[in-house]
């Protein structure tokens, strides 16, 4: 980014963050929400231009270059309002870019990471791409042959140190992204969730879990004998995690009685670990404790588990309009009881299972700003090639030029958000960058709503059928604003609130 854009972006911002900061300290942020929204995706907006001229300074592709000014303009003209002329103007050069629109998802990459995008690529279209579409319009569970695929890529292992079986030399969150992206790309729900709860899980162990449990569950995660599901939310409680119900009772053996209900548990169906987040006592937040619950796995949509010594789990999965596959259930706890080794941490990390969580949500929220890449660069790929061949009034769809702006514009948010979500990669392999991890999932995820329209627009009548991939990538992209944090809740409660408190 060039001095005087940067200064002029980092002038508009500071203005802005000043004048809202005084509201919020006189009237408190619930009066001035609309405000602090609008702040947080002027700063959204800003990042990315900042991220793809990074990108562009570093790798020198013309191209990249090219895309990262028009983000720039872009950015600027959301600080000061812009004008109906320099919104054409951008438009025109975005169509210019669609004519020499090339895959740019390996410019500037280190040659591990392309061998590893490489890799996944052609696993992808060989193992999940041929059943993607049947898995969504039918609502099937997800093939062992998929999950078995990617145990044998060592994907589940990604964050779990060599010593408990895994491949983690170092913390290697771009590698993770693209992994994300990759198997995002050919199905959302079939493959690129299948790393997002193992990792949370992980994430929560490395953390806290006492050397037992760290030998006890990391191998058997990294290896992908045992999967993993993640139940926070509940009927009266999504985002507001310090208000949970769901109560884990100590018993005089020593062991633990869960009773409540969890909703929107993906996956739990099929998988032998339940990372649950109980109350264990009524101090709010700080009465929370997080649990690795074991059961069977069931297939389907509907279980019973009984427990010899009473409990019941019982889940249904809650027919949704896309991401399928995985199937997301509401659970029932009765009586069911947990050894005391099932609470992460143990007695040190009692009643403070909240921070846990919160932590494991940074992982997963970068890797929705993958999974929303993955899904985006599907969209786009597919808008070429079907814009390329359908004819309209005698000429290809492609040589209009309203429709090489849309693509020229899916393509601008394509990698707007990659390289927003790498630059938070970074950060978080050196241990920081957890709003701004936060910051990539809001960006990207909004993006992949916009991208997957255009492109389900750009099919026509073709594109609302379900024959075509168009219409399930627009009701999978849906999905992404809501989970790992709803989109108001990150501009809220996570990102506006930590930007008006820094110095």
């Amino acid at each position: 980014m060039t001095s005087t854009i940067e200064d002029k972006l980092a002038s508009g911002l500071d203005e802005i963050r000043t004048r809202i900061a005084g509201l919020v300290t006189a009237d408190g942020l619930d009066a001035h929400e609309i405000e602090v929204d609008r702040f947080v995706w002027c700063h959204a907006h800003a990042e990315a231009a900042r991220a793809m001229r990074q990108w562009a300074d570093r790798t020198r592709h013309p191209l990249a270059a090219e895309l990262a000014e028009i983000s720039e303009q872009q950015a600027l003209a959301l600080l000061s309002g812009g004008d109906l002329a320099s919104a054409i103007r951008l438009d025109r050069r975005l169509a210019e870019v669609a004519r020499i629109l090339v895959p740019l998802e390996d410019v500037g990459a280190e040659e591990s990471h392309r061998l590893l995008r490489s890799t996944l690529r052609d696993f992808g279209a060989r193992e999940i791409e041929p059943y993607a579409q049947d898995i969504h319009r039918r609502d099937l569970d997800v093939p062992e042959r998929i999950i078995s695929g990617v145990a044998r890529l060592g994907l589940f292992g990604l964050s779990v140190p060599i010593e408990f079986g895994g491949a983690q030399e170092s913390s290697d969150y771009e590698a993770m992204l693209i992994a994300t992206e990759e198997l995002s790309r050919v199905s959302l729900a079939a493959g690129g969730s299948l790393i997002t709860r193992p990792e949370i899980l992980v994430r929560a162990l490395l953390r806290a879990g006492t050397d037992e449990q760290k030998r006890r569950w990391l191998p058997l995660i990294a290896s992908g004998e045992r999967m993993v599901a993640v139940a926070v939310t509940e009927p009266d409680f999504g985002s507001d995690v310090a208000s949970l119900k769901c109560r884990a009772i100590r018993l005089p053996d020593g062991e633990w009685e869960i009773n409540g209900t969890k909703l929107w548990c993906t996956f739990a169906g099929r998988s032998e670990l339940l990372m649950v987040l109980c109350r264990t006592s009524d101090a709010g937040r700080r009465g929370l404790s997080l649990f690795v619950l074991e059961k069977p796995p069931y297939p389907g949509h509907e279980f019973e588990y009984h427990q010899p010594a009473g409990g019941t789990l019982r889940g249904r999965a809650i027919p949704t309009i896309g991401y399928r596959g995985m199937h997301t259930f509401e659970l029932a706890f009765e009586a069911f009881r947990a050894p005391a080794s099932a609470l992460v941490g143990g007695a040190e990390w009692l009643d403070k299972g909240f921070y846990l969580q919160m932590e494991g949500f940074s992982v997963g929220r970068i890797q929705t700003a993958g999974r929303a890449i993955g899904v985006m660069q599907a969209a786009l790929d597919g808008s070429v090639l079907y814009a390329k061949q359908r004819t309209v009034f005698g000429k290809p769809l492609f040589d209009y030029p309203l429709t090489r702006a849309k693509i020229g514009a899916m393509a601008l948010r394509v990698h707007s958000s990659r390289q927003l979500a790498y630059a938070a990669a970074r950060q978080l392999n050196q241990g920081e960058g957890q709003m701004e991890a936060s910051m990539a999932k809001l960006y990207a995820a909004h993006m992949a709503e916009l991208v997957t329209r255009e492109s389900l627009q750009l099919h026509g009548a073709m594109g609302y059928g379900e024959e075509t991939s168009a219409s399930r990538y627009f009701v999978d992209a849906r999905v992404l604003t809501i989970f790992e944090g709803a989109e108001e809740v990150l501009s809220l409660r996570v990102i506006g609130r930590g930007l008006l408190e820094r110095k």
